[in-house]
């Protein structure tokens, strides 16, 4: 058996899920073990579960204060891992469905809206670059644990329910790209792990009633720590940062950055042969204005390998 803490990659996207609340949950998700090993020719399977409920960060080029929200958020993903020039990489897919109800002043007026339908799925792209060869799930368990760098890109395609004439939306009607790099540590049963990134936008020409809609770049990082009890066991303390990503609209007066950090407990269990479950709390602590909203989560995966 592999003395590895564990074979996952990653198991639950947060998907962005409204246009000018998106970037809050999705800039701020915590996912430990990103980065961590993983054995070549090994697929995963993920359903996953998001409840995001409290204030949420508006734009303040929306005529929207004091919202609050109810979310739901549903993902199907898929990962796959294969050897690329000798290395270790992935490649995965996640598609969410959203369901929620928003409250909040419109000019003054209040105003409570429910929207429900397919968010924008979401395409990651992962290598490793150093310490993380690739080995088969045989090889992989023989092998002692070594620090690994990694980096990956995620694209996010504009395939959500978009509907010009609403300022509420599920999907963003936008590309967004995060290139982003992290590195793994293991120590002994313990293991942490960092990672940076900076999500880009394209512009959403066709906002409310045929306005543009531009965000600047969001720059991103995590911090995890964690101790693996036994194999696919474990427990990790996570931390978050998010900053700029300022909007403008027709290119106007620009809405102020963002600068939000969260914290949050992510715990790992394994079910029984290929299943495991996850669950993970967060909830943010130093917020610029707004963004004091909570996200619980639950995952189930299955994971099988090609031979």
């Amino acid at each position: 058996m592999s003395r590895r803490p564990a074979l996952g990659l990653r198991l639950c996207y947060c998907a962005a899920v409204l246009p000018w609340l998106a970037n809050a949950p999705r800039a701020q998700e915590l996912e430990p073990r990103t980065y961590s090993p993983s054995p070549i020719g090994t697929n995963f399977l993920l359903l996953g579960y998001a409840h995001v409920s409290g204030d949420v960060l508006t734009d303040p080029s929306l005529p929207i204060t004091g919202v609050s929200t109810q979310l739901n958020n549903l993902v199907l993903g898929y990962v796959h891992t294969f050897a690329l020039a000798d290395r270790a990489a992935s490649i995965g897919v996640a598609v969410p469905f959203v369901s929620g109800n928003l409250n909040g002043l419109v000019i003054g007026a209040p105003t409570e809206v429910h929207r429900a339908g397919l968010g924008d799925v979401q395409f990651r792209f992962a290598l490793n670059l150093i310490g993380n060869p690739a080995l088969s799930p045989e090889a992989f368990s023989r092998a002692p644990p070594v620090t690994s760098l990694g980096a990956s890109v995620t694209i996010q395609a504009p395939t959500g329910q978009y509907v010009p004439s609403r300022l509420v939306n599920v999907g963003n009607n936008r590309w967004a790209f995060k290139p982003e790099v992290g590195i793994s540590q293991p120590w002994g049963n313990w293991f942490f792990e960092a990672s940076a990134g900076v999500w880009l936008f394209t512009n959403n020409t066709n906002f409310f009633n045929g306005r543009e809609k531009s965000q600047a770049p969001l720059a991103v990082a995590q911090l995890h720590g964690g101790y693996s009890f036994r194999p696919g066991l474990w427990l990790a303390a996570d931390l978050g940062y998010a900053l700029g990503g300022a909007t403008e609209v027709n290119g106007g007066s620009s809405s102020g950055r963002q600068s939000n950090a969260r914290g949050g407990v992510t715990l790992a269990v394994p079910l029984g042969r290929g299943w495991s479950a996850k669950l993970a709390y967060s909830r943010g602590f130093v917020v610029r204005a707004g963004g004091n909203y909570q996200i619980v989560s639950v995952a189930i995966q299955y994971r099988w390998f090609d031979h």
